[in-house]
Formats: C-alpha cells, structure tokens, sequence
C-alpha cells in the first residue's frame, strides 16, 4: 500500500457522503473506476452519486453494476473524487462542482497530471485508474465482490489494449478479479469484440484516408488519418476510439494520429507511439495531455488546418 493511497482511504473511511466525477466523454476506465468506488463506499454506510458531464455513454458497458444509475454530484457532499481525469479540465461542465467541494481527492494515472485535488493518488505507472481504485479498496479493508471485480475490469482490460501493454502488475490483478467473479469473457466481448455492422463502413473509409509522412518525427515516421462526422453516419461519438490502434500497427512509423471530429465540428486527437517516443509531449503542445505512449487533444478548425498543425509540430 502506497502513502498516497492510505491517504485517500483515511479521507474516504467513515464519510457520510461522497460525490464521485468522471470525465468528459467517459470511457471504461473512468466509469470503472467510479462505479466500482461507489460501490464499495455504499456497502460501507456512504451516500455516493457518480457523475459524468455527458451528454452520452459508450457503448458496451451494460454488463457494469450500476451503469443506469449516474446522476447530477451532489453539491454538499463532504468529499469530492475524480477519478482518471488527467486535469480538471477533463470534468468539462463539472469542473466548477468539483472544485466547490473543500476536500477533493483525484485519483489518476497519467503522466501530465500535476495533481488538482487536496489528496492525489496519482502514479503513472499503474495500469489503469482501476488500479489505483483497488489499492484504496484495500486501504479500506473493503470486500472485493463480483460487481466490483467487473467493473475494476473493465478499466484494465481496455486500458491495457487486452493485456498487450500489461505490466506483471496487470496481470496478477486480472487473476484477483477473475477468482472474485469478474466476467472476463462476457466483458471482453462487450467492450472489445462487438460492433454494429455500419462500424465496417466508417473504419474503410477512416483507413482509406491514411497517409503516411516518413519524414517525420526525424526520420521516425508518422501515420495519420480522419474520421469526419459524416464517416460515422448514425454512429455515436465513441465508434471510432479504437481505431488509432489499427493506425498504430503501422510497422515504418513511430507515431500514429487519429483525428475525430465531433457533430458540432470541433476535433479530437489520438497519438500513440510504437516504442519509445513521448506523444505527451506533443500533446501537451496543443493543451493537451496522457501517458508517454498514448495521449490527446482537442483543436478546433478544418480538418486540414488541425493535420497542418500537428505535422508542423512532428
């Protein structure tokens, strides 16, 4: 157990009252992480609302406990938490809420992240948010049942790639939640291996635009491509996030881009390094953040002045 994790429980233990927050366009690792948080302050006599500043979730979180249950914060609950929003700007229209509250824990693993609450439990080098949620549940001396075990899950399994950037670490956590009751395989395939058959449209046309830049990054390479809002036709928001890993396998590159537009025209980034170089870096260029091998950030113009920009950069 880590000081700053024991720091948290002792924050947690015996609160009455605990308004947990998400990021903006959540994924499984930041609802993960505070759906399986309030489930075991709620077992342990708490009041616990879990937020994110919407307006939609992702798909293939159904099989999560308590995934119909997100709320607006509430506003006088004693302790405020975050959790894998890598700055308070990831709260996005719940940034001031969160602030509002005189104790706020974040919880966090990226790299970028300089520490907002008054408790931070942030290290780079878990795995996942999740992670750092079963280490404060066993400051705790928390139960780990089968509902929070899935959601725990959750966060690993995709913020690991399906294990293929798992630490050891990882790997024994897996097997704790597994033997606690995790559904892996139904997780795995909701999450992972599932996709309406228009999904096959948009990755054709998104790959269709990749261009590669050998010059790039000093001669490292780069591969970008775009996905338009039109691309992802009745689509949500979230079809394309897993598609800068198929960028990625670009064996000449370092670097893969992936920009996504939004319905209202603004654009979100994916960078992902193949080996060693620092996208944070490049994101944190454009206001942006994330871990050494994998960030983003959002910009705002045409799609050719957003690739224009990140180009100039590399």
């Amino acid at each position: 157990m880590t000081d700053a994790a024991a720091a948290v429980a002792a924050a947690l233990d015996g609160a009455r009252s605990v308004a947990v927050y998400c990021h903006v366009r959540p994924d499984a690792d930041t609802l993960g992480s505070g759906l399986g948080l309030a489930r075991v302050l709620r077992a342990r006599g708490a009041e616990v609302t879990v937020s994110h500043p919407g307006p939609d979730l992702p798909s293939g979180i159904g099989l999560l406990p308590g995934v119909d249950g997100f709320t607006a914060p509430m506003s006088d609950a004693e302790i405020a938490v975050a959790v894998d929003c890598a700055s308070s700007e990831r709260l996005a229209g719940l940034e001031a809420s969160f602030h509002g509250h005189r104790e706020r824990v974040v919880i966090d693993h990226h790299a970028t992240n300089t520490g907002f609450g008054t408790i931070d439990l942030i290290d780079p080098s878990a795995n996942c948010t999740t992670e750092l949620v079963l280490e404060v549940v066993d400051a705790l001396g928390a139960d780990l049942d089968a509902g929070t075990a899935d959601c725990l899950y959750a966060g690993l399994i995709t913020d690991t790639g399906s294990f293929r950037w798992a630490t050891p670490a990882g790997h024994v956590m897996a097997s704790r939640l597994l033997a606690a009751g995790a559904r892996g395989r139904e997780l795995s395939r909701d999450l992972l291996d599932s996709h309406p058959r228009a999904w096959f449209s948009m990755v054709a046309a998104v790959l269709n635009s990749a261009t590669a830049v050998p010059e790039a990054f000093g001669g490292r390479g780069a591969v970008y491509a775009v996905c338009r809002a039109a691309d992802r036709g009745p689509l949500g928001w979230d079809a394309a996030e897993s598609l800068i890993d198929l960028l990625r396998t670009a064996e000449d590159c370092e670097v893969a881009a992936l920009f996504k537009e939004s319905d209202s025209g603004d654009w979100s980034a994916s960078l992902r390094a193949r080996t060693d170089l620092d996208v944070s870096a490049v994101a944190r260029d454009f206001g942006g953040g994330g871990h050494r091998l994998a960030a983003g950030y959002s910009a705002t113009g045409s799609a050719d002045d957003v690739i224009a920009a990140f180009l100039a950069r590399a």
